[in-house]
């Protein structure tokens, strides 16, 4: 970054200065950034990359299902261990609980492989069970890293056969010095969970292989700086800030900063699914729409499957692609990895994208009777379209996987019910009756029977002292 006076430098540069600053990571220019879309773009790029591999792959992956794709995979990473490549697989408990396990991963470790499971439950641990390693992160030989919002799973490539649409994700191939910065996130990852990664494993290609600068950014639940970086991207936005996530439950002071830039002027888009794999969360985030698009924000629910990117673009030239939610389950909650790039043809060409995103979509606007809902309108330009209307969806198939994240996300949305800054729609309706039914309920068992209630909270109270004593006696042995 330069050192001159700010008087002296542009506003461009500036702004990168707000950006990087906030995210907390270094600059990093010389790199080679590609955009690629989807699995049908990601998953080549990622096989051909192991498939070359000599040195080292190191995969740090939420969720590899125990499906077609994910086996190709694992097959693929086996058949490296037994030419001698250095392979290291991080994944999360709780992610992987259902869709793979030990078991999925015994053939790797057979062939000379290692895996690592990340924050598994433990009783010192309990306090941060909640905390998920999310990241989405491919490093090859130190010299090309892969950086995404998606996992591996058939749903990324759907099923043509049978007309099912793949989801819609967002990731990114780097070449270049930044390909250190993931190198080090991985190993800070690694370390975390056990033995570090061998300093000669760590090696990355120095060498300026284009003329992008970016920065990696990699988050955790002590170090929130995605979520800063977008609060400082919505109070420096002059033109455009265009973004799309899979599971949008703001915080309040996030929709206020969404809602100060529309009023602004800015144009501010939000993409979001229609048909979320965690439908209740979908139906929940609807609760948010109309403070938004009062405020002159513009949302649009995606129409195939599933929108699962969580990318955004700032007045064309800073591009955010990576695995963090705009949630507070992402933002203060989990392990994440982000890619910051400054770069205005990458800029354009993600605007591209998202337009052509736009056009399968359905725009959310407020009737004449004051109501949120879809509408129709004639075609008109994307930058001014409405889209057509659809009715919103009421069965989608739902995820073990993210029970404990939805917890977290449930805490938030009924505080913001009974606090009442939050407008509610109709739809919410059953969910909070379900859930007051059951606090009912839970009063009604602790009236007539309290040991019903004392038992459970006094096994609870155990283990909380446990994890509370374990982390003590694991701080003192550290000074």
């Amino acid at each position: 970054m330069s050192g001159s006076t700010p008087a002296a430098r542009s506003r461009p540069a500036i702004v990168a200065d707000l950006f990087f600053r906030s995210a907390g990571a270094p600059l990093v220019p010389g790199n080679a950034v590609r955009i690629l879309r989807d699995g049908e773009g990601n998953y080549p790029a990622w096989i051909e990359a192991i498939a070359s591999a000599t040195r080292t792959v190191h995969l740090e992956m939420y969720i590899v299902h125990n499906d077609q794709i994910g086996r190709r995979f694992r097959d693929l990473l086996v058949e490296r261990a037994r030419a001698g490549v250095q392979v290291r697989v991080l994944y999360d408990w709780f992610g992987a609980f259902r869709p793979s396990s030990l078991r999925f991963w015994a053939p790797l470790v057979a062939a000379g492989g290692e895996t690592r499971i990340a924050n598994p439950p433990q009783l010192t641990t309990l306090l941060d069970v909640g905390a998920r390693d999310h990241r989405k992160l491919l490093v090859v030989d130190g010299r090309i890293a892969f950086i995404s919002g998606l996992c591996i799973g058939n749903d990324w490539l759907g099923d043509p056969p049978r007309e099912r649409p793949a989801w819609r994700d967002t990731g990114i191939a780097v070449e270049g010095p930044a390909v250190g910065e993931a190198e080090a996130a991985f190993a800070a990852s690694w370390e975390r969970w056990g033995p570090p990664v061998p300093e000669e494993h760590r090696a990355s290609d120095p060498a300026r292989r284009g003329d992008v600068q970016m920065a990696v950014v990699p988050t955790s639940p002590d170090r929130p700086a995605v979520y800063r970086l977008e609060l400082a991207a919505l109070g420096i936005a002059q033109k455009r800030m265009w973004l799309a996530d899979a599971y949008f439950m703001a915080t309040s002071v996030y929709m206020e900063a969404l809602s100060a830039a529309a009023r602004d002027g800015v144009d501010v888009r939000l993409l979001v699914p229609h048909n979320s794999d965690v439908q209740w969360l979908g139906n929940l985030s609807r609760t948010l729409y109309r403070r938004l698009l009062a405020s002159g924000v513009r949302i649009f629910e995606w129409n195939g499957p599933m929108m699962h990117a969580k990318t955004s673009v700032t007045d064309g030239r800073v591009v955010r692609v990576g695995s963090t939610n705009l949630n507070v389950a992402s933002w203060i909650g989990n392990w994440e990895l982000d890619a910051i790039i400054h770069d205005e043809r990458l800029g354009a060409e993600m605007e591209a994208m998202y337009e052509e995103d736009l056009r399968n979509a359905t725009e959310i606007v407020i009737t004449g009777r004051n109501k949120v809902r879809l509408t129709s309108a004639a075609p008109r330009p994307a930058s001014q379209r409405r889209r057509p209307q659809r009715r919103l969806a009421t069965a989608a198939s739902g995820s073990a996987n993210r029970v404990l994240k939805d917890v977290a996300l449930a805490r938030s949305v009924l505080g913001s019910a009974v606090k009442g800054y939050r407008v509610l729609g109709r739809h919410e309706a059953v969910t909070l009756t379900v859930f007051g039914l059951l606090s009912l309920a839970v009063a009604v068992v602790g009236w007539q029977w309290p040991k019903a209630i004392a038992l459970p909270v006094a096994f609870l109270a155990v283990l909380l002292a446990v994890a509370l004593l374990g982390k003590g006696v694991r701080l003192w042995r550290t000074r």
